[in-house]
């Protein structure tokens, strides 16, 4: 018999999935104006001149914000452009406004709003929506994932030769450990691909169209509502310890379980921890 703590817990957390599709079609809808009209945008670097953002990153991440603070103001916020903001009741919104940054400022369909919400046990609530493709990745702990409403789960068909994987890398990385990396997945005959959004590639994984996705160095706000999506596909995930450090970037890997061990094994990746 389920008790009154765990019953309350699962109703806090489905009404946060409940409020958080409503934010993501709001931040989506906002994202899609900004990217029609992104020609005007004003454009930042933040860590080098690849490291971009934009007005539009700024306005997603004020909106869900907001929203954030208007039903949930005891909360703990965690956002890509805004920082970390601590709350009293033991759940955390980790928000990445848009992240694909680079592929959106191009023109390119590949980026996505990202929104999870995570507690004690980790992350528990993960929406990943991609406007440009109307597609929404959604996902609650116990629920199962759903793309647009409808079930899906990590491949049982495909391994790394068969499959594909997916892979990203970035600048907190030196980059003769990335070519070692890609070199070792090569010679293992891999087949890998590379996008813009490390989150919609991590998506993907829960959906089943790729074996993995695997990176050195990712920020909480890039994985963790993909760790939901993942988890709840049927999949396994490299543990992200988000709580020690929130803005602290750690070696993020999510796969089909019948090729995890491997992709762990090939990249040596708990060297980047």
């Amino acid at each position: 018999m389920l008790t009154d703590a765990v019953l309350d817990q699962a109703a806090e957390l489905e009404k946060r999935f409940n409020a958080a599709q409503k934010m993501a079609d709001e931040a989506a809808a906002l994202a899609l104006e900004h990217f029609a009209n992104r020609d005007d945008l004003n454009i930042d670097t933040k860590r080098h001149p690849q490291d971009v953002v934009s007005e539009a990153d700024k306005a997603v991440e004020q909106k869900i914000r907001g929203l954030i603070a208007e039903h949930f103001p005891e909360d703990a916020l965690l956002g890509e452009e805004f920082g970390f903001v601590e709350g009293t009741t033991g759940y955390t919104w980790v928000i990445d406004p848009i992240d694909g940054t680079a592929p959106f400022l191009n023109g390119l369909p590949g980026w996505c709003v990202c929104i999870a919400v995570t507690d004690k046990d980790g992350a528990a609530i993960g929406i990943i929506d991609v406007p440009v493709l109307k597609e929404r990745f959604a996902a609650l702990r116990g629920k199962g994932t759903t793309l647009n409403g409808s079930p899906v789960r990590v491949t049982d068909r495909f391994n790394l030769q068969t499959g594909m994987l997916g892979v990203g890398a970035n600048d907190r990385v030196a980059p003769a450990q990335v070519g070692k990396m890609f070199e070792d997945l090569m010679s293992a005959g891999v087949s890998y691909t590379r996008y813009g959004s490390g989150a919609l590639m991590l998506a993907w994984v829960a959906a089943g169209r790729l074996v993995g996705y695997v990176e050195p160095r990712m920020s909480a706000w890039d994985c963790m509502a993909a760790y939901c999506l993942i988890t709840e596909a049927g999949g396994k995930i490299l543990p992200f310890p988000v709580a020690e450090n929130p803005s602290a970037p750690y070696p993020v890997l999510g796969a089909a379980p019948q090729v995890f061990d491997e992709v762990l094994d090939l990249t040596n990746l708990t060297q980047f921890a």
